[in-house]
């Protein structure tokens, strides 16, 4: 066994449950809505799909960045935060962009989060447009 896979710790059942909801929430949207729509329409109904399954939906969380021991209230802005643990960042476009995956672990790095989502609604198989990621 790897010195990573030593040091890796599974998330706890409840991200499981939690993670699920999120990736069956973008299924639902999708099948509804299909491909073509502008983000902001997505992360609504996605927020939406998320809460009818009884979990707490924040949308455009802003987020401030502690840098050399400062605080600074121009940080980021999270997509979508579920259940205060759960980092969703929601896209609506042809070409996917690597730095987005980037974006995704960086904010999950700053925020102390272990699991985080990279939704790309404007695919034909919304399957092919989830990204999964642990920390």
């Amino acid at each position: 066994m790897s010195e990573i896979q030593k040091s890796f710790i599974p998330i706890s059942p409840e991200l499981e449950r939690i993670g699920k909801i999120v990736v069956n929430s973008a299924y639902t949207v999708h099948k509804n809505l299909g491909p073509g729509l502008l983000e902001k329409v997505y992360e609504i109904c996605f927020c939406h799909e998320i809460e009818k399954r009884g979990l707490k939906c924040n949308r455009q969380l802003k987020v401030p960045i502690v840098y050399d021991g400062l605080e600074f209230e121009e940080g980021f802005r999270l997509d979508v935060l579920v259940e205060e643990e759960v980092i969703c960042e929601l896209k609506a476009l042809d070409n996917v962009n690597p730095v987005w995956e980037a974006q995704v672990l960086s904010h999950m790095k700053l925020t102390n989060k272990r699991l985080g989502f990279l939704i790309n609604f404007n695919v034909v198989n919304i399957g092919r447009g989830i990204k999964r990621f642990v920390i």
